[in-house]
């Protein structure tokens, strides 16, 4: 969420975050709803102020003529007053709509586009492999190595359901092993949070109003967390922390449930897009300043590539266009690893910064240096999800004989240098 005053004082730039994003959005609608909504606040105040006033006279009035003119006027004001109130609690509603539809204003780095197909590469690591056979797609090998099984998943789940069995478990706790020693080395602290949220952490996230076909509901109106950051950015809402406990930075690991309702027909095959995953994510609460939320965004984006390059797998790295960026997201990288079957790039991880926009929807605030209130910028980044990195490991280590080479990192984890 933006500050009503920022948006005022630069409609122009909120238009053009408006274009450069692909969101339908009046910025004039909000401007004139705001109009309202200060003139009819200040008729209330007004009228209140008055009825105040009149409520004293009457107390002081010693004549009962006067006394009872004070009241009938009194009932006029109180009268004229319930109705502002009225309306002000429909503005305040329609305005508080608007308000959580207000986009972010995404860097001046961030590309033109409308699509995923539009993203930038910036940066391209490792050899892509070559084989002396056919390579073989992960379902193929997993399923041969009884690793996976997805007939007896579609069976208990449903359409993208999945087991994964015998090495393909050791393998994912292999990663979630090597992962938490990797990650936690670099200052992060470890959190397993709740993934059953109350809705406003989906608002405070801007993950809502726009993605609630995504989500899993309960019956009592809670979410199923699609990511650790939800939970994650919900821990300190409503709260004000002291400068000297930023950054805050947490390794949050949990299991993530998405419906995927945009998705149908799309990825369908295998383990690149099903409901529910394990996902290690990367926060950072920091201090307001642009420069300080760009070194961390940076930061958090090369922990992932480097987490990356210790396995061994190709990737490149794009910066997304402005109509594959969220609500709230200021600029975001997409890690994208190499897929030999496809012959193409699937994307495992997201970078994303957002100066204040979640924490002013959640009122996460710090008092500055000078004792000033100010919001928290927030960050957070993909680590790594499972099993998703596990369609372009298998299919990048397959060997002649149908086993998996397990990558050098992972051998003490695993117990084994080879699945088969």
């Amino acid at each position: 969420m933006l500050d009503i005053k920022f948006i005022r004082e630069n409609k122009d730039i909120i238009e053009l975050a408006t274009k450069k994003k692909h969101v339908k959005f009046d910025v004039a609608e909000l401007i004139a709803l705001d109009d309202r909504r200060r003139t009819v606040l200040s008729s209330v105040e007004t009228r209140r102020a008055e009825q105040n006033a009149a409520n004293a006279g009457i107390a002081s009035a010693q004549n009962p003529e006067e006394r009872a003119k004070l009241i009938a006027a009194m009932k006029e004001v109180k009268t004229a007053m319930e109705a502002d109130e009225a309306e002000l609690k429909q503005i305040m509603t329609d305005w508080q709509s608007l308000m959580l539809r207000v986009p972010n204003v995404p860097d001046m780095s961030v590309p033109d586009g409308d699509t995923d197909a539009d993203n930038k590469e910036i940066k391209v690591w490792g050899d892509k492999p070559t084989f002396a056979f056919e390579p073989k797609d992960h379902v193929e090998l997993m399923t041969k190595l009884g690793m996976v099984d997805f007939e007896r998943g579609s069976k208990v789940h449903g359409f993208r359901g999945y087991y994964l069995t015998g090495d393909g478990v050791r393998l994912c706790f292999a990663i979630w092993n090597y992962a938490l020693e990797f990650f936690g080395s670099k200052d992060f602290v470890p959190v397993m949070p709740p993934t059953i949220v109350r809705k406003i952490n989906l608002y405070g996230t801007a993950h809502l109003p726009g993605d609630i076909e995504d989500f899993y509901m309960t019956q009592d109106g809670d979410a199923l967390a699609g990511t650790a950051e939800v939970p994650l950015m919900g821990m300190y809402a409503e709260e004000t922390l002291a400068l000297g406990d930023l950054p805050k930075r947490y390794l949050g690991f949990s299991p993530c449930y998405r419906r995927e309702a945009g998705a149908h027909g799309k990825d369908t095959n295998g383990l690149i897009r099903v409901h529910e995953f394990y996902k290690f994510e990367q926060l950072i609460l920091c201090e307001a300043n642009h420069e300080t939320s760009v070194k961390y965004h940076e930061e958090l984006n090369r922990n992932t590539e480097t987490f990356i390059e210790s396995l061994g797998i190709p990737y490149h790295t794009v910066i997304n266009c402005g109509g594959d960026l969220g609500l709230g997201q200021v600029k975001k990288y997409d890690i994208e690893l190499w897929v030999p079957k496809e012959g193409t790039y699937r994307e495992i991880s997201s970078a994303s910064y957002f100066h204040d926009f979640q924490t002013r929807r959640l009122n996460i605030r710090y008092k500055d240096a000078d004792g000033k209130l100010k919001y928290a910028h927030s960050l957070n980044s993909t680590a790594i999800p499972t099993p998703r990195i596990l369609v372009s490991l298998i299919e990048n280590y397959q060997q002649a004989d149908g086993t998996i080479k397990v990558p050098d990192a992972l051998v003490k984890y695993m117990g084994k240098s080879v699945i088969g």
